[in-house]
């Protein structure tokens, strides 16, 4: 029980013990790369994930830090680039100027440089990106790269089940031209071919693009009842205000991007009832996600919060990643620290979910299909599209096998 206490309070028993026993003055840094886009059209979600590892980061340095070592957050920007992307990861890598790095919001710059980090050694972890390729690019078994964000194979399934729930067979998936959007599209024919069915329509399209009405008329033309979207935030704004102007009543189900702050500020009361996967939805039912809001509303004052979901899961990487520096007993080589992720000895009750084993030698996604919750836009806000939801919401979700 004194292990799992240890983890259940996010750094304070972990930092205070390391503090009384570590040296005060002079220790050097661990240096935390941290890539995401801050500028851009995916600074919504980019600037939300560098919030929660700052929040993360800083309530370490207040306890301790790791026996004394303060951790340093080496934050670049990628401009949601992918060029830019590979430069930054290899002045990171290359240029020794990070431990090991938590990165990447946008699937396409992330798997440009997925090779950088495995061909060092050098350990990556993706907080927020969320295209299955992520993880399965190189084996688990030999690969540095792992993940806390819900891969979008299990967003396609989770997707893709809500249709079905809701007794609907005629599909039309838009999807942008990205990496991230060509997956997401992949994923979801995938899991229509196993219920016997193929998408009644597919339109693939530009980031940037103005309008996609013509579009949605041809989608109603086809007779889809529902529409499952593969975009970032302010396109899936710009699809739903498309739907709503072509006169298109079908249902509109999207990834976990439907639920940025920039969808809604585009899409305004055209996303009225649009639903999504998602990992963590606002709620005041569990006490550490409501603190965790808290906290974070006060490090980040006046600015709006473009994702509460790439927030909460780049603090959990942090504190994950900490959890194996302690079992690695300060080490930080790649090969060192996989091991540690792959056999964490002590759960950790994050934000999102109580991550217990959530990484294995042949499994490097710590999010499992059972952690996924299905949102919805209300008014402007975000809620449990179920009720039901609501309630089972307060029983944490451990990843299935884990032992407990």
């Amino acid at each position: 029980m004194r292990r799992k206490l240890a983890w259940a309070l996010p750094g304070l028993l972990w930092g205070v013990a390391a503090w009384a026993a570590g040296p005060q003055d002079g220790p050097p840094p661990i240096r935390v790369g941290f890539i995401c886009p801050f500028t851009g059209g995916s600074a919504d979600f980019g600037t939300a994930a560098r919030l929660g590892a700052e929040l993360a980061v800083s309530e370490v340095n207040q306890a301790g830090g790791y026996l004394g070592r303060p951790l340093e957050l080496v934050a670049r920007d990628d401009k949601s680039n992918p060029d830019e992307g590979r430069k930054i990861a290899e002045e990171l890598v290359q240029g020794k100027k990070a431990d090991f790095t938590i990165g990447f919001c946008n699937s396409g710059v992330a798997l440009k440089s997925l090779e950088v980090f495995q061909n060092a050694h050098h350990l990556l972890m993706i907080p927020v990106a969320t295209a299955t390729a992520l993880t399965s690019q190189f084996p688990p078994a030999s690969s540095f790269i792992f993940r806390v964000s819900p891969r979008d194979a299990l967003q396609a399934a989770f997707l893709v089940d809500e249709v079905q729930r809701r007794g609907l067979t005629k599909v039309a998936v838009f999807a942008d031209k990205t990496g991230y959007g060509e997956g997401g599209l992949k994923d979801v024919e995938r899991f229509l071919a196993q219920k016997g069915l193929k998408p009644a329509y597919v339109a693939r399209f530009d980031l940037g693009a103005a309008n996609l009405t013509a579009q949605m008329r041809e989608a109603k033309a086809a007779g889809a009842e529902a529409i499952i979207a593969y975009t970032v935030g302010p396109e899936m704004g710009m699809l739903a205000q498309s739907r709503a102007d072509a006169g298109v009543n079908a249902d509109l189900l999207g990834s976990w991007t439907l639920a940025l702050r920039s969808a809604e500020d585009r899409g305004g009361k055209a996303l009225e009832g649009a639903a999504m996967a998602q990992t963590i939805v606002p709620d005041t039912t569990l006490e550490r996600r409501t603190s965790f809001i808290a906290r974070l509303h006060r490090l980040r004052g006046k600015e709006p919060l473009g994702s509460l979901m790439a927030a909460a899961q780049s603090y959990d990487a942090v504190y994950l990643m900490l959890g194996a520096l302690f079992q690695t007993q300060g080490r930080t080589d790649g090969d060192a620290l996989k091991m540690a992720l792959e056999h964490l000895n002590r759960p950790y009750s994050g934000v999102v979910t109580t991550y217990d084993q959530p990484f294995s030698p042949s499994d490097h996604d710590a999010i499992s299909a059972n952690m996924l919750w299905l949102a919805t836009w209300r008014r402007g806000e975000l809620h449990f599209y179920y009720p039901e939801d609501a309630r089972k919401a307060t029983v944490i979700q451990r990843k299935p096998g884990a032992a407990h």
